[in-house]
């Protein structure tokens, strides 16, 4: 999309069940290796019904519907997270991103949900590319 045709209020919404794969691989991307996110048994130790998702991993959901909302000419300038609680393997997350601000950058609102709950919320905003070079 254009600067030209974004506007206030358009939003876009990603969804992904979070696997053992994804796991797997942010693991090996990461190296964090914390028991929550690795070891079925000390997560259900701790009162989890399966291991912890990476809250990056998560996060990184809304990487896609910024993307597909803004489109090429723009990359991410800043992101921020607040988890109200811990995801696990197996739930389902919808990432929304709500466009705020439309200017020499774009401002949205990030929601994060599992079934009816939200359980991510933030911020991102997103510079040209052009005006990088």
């Amino acid at each position: 999309m254009t600067q030209d045709t974004l506007t206030k209020g358009q939003s876009i919404t990603f969804r992904k069940t979070m696997s053992v794969a994804e796991q797997g691989f942010f693991t090996g991307i990461s190296g964090n290796l914390g028991g929550l996110y690795v070891d079925r048994r000390q997560a259900q130790s701790q009162g989890l019904a399966d291991m912890a998702v990476f809250e990056l991993a998560a996060g990184a959901l809304f990487t896609t519907a910024l993307s597909r909302l803004a489109g090429p000419g723009w990359r991410i300038s800043a992101i921020s997270f607040r988890f109200s609680r811990a995801l696990v393997l197996g739930e389902t997350v919808a990432a929304t991103a709500t466009l705020e601000t439309v200017g020499d950058t774009l401002a949205f609102v990030l929601s994060g949900t599992v079934g009816d709950d939200t359980v991510i919320e933030g911020e991102a905003s997103m510079a040209s590319v052009s005006a990088d070079v």
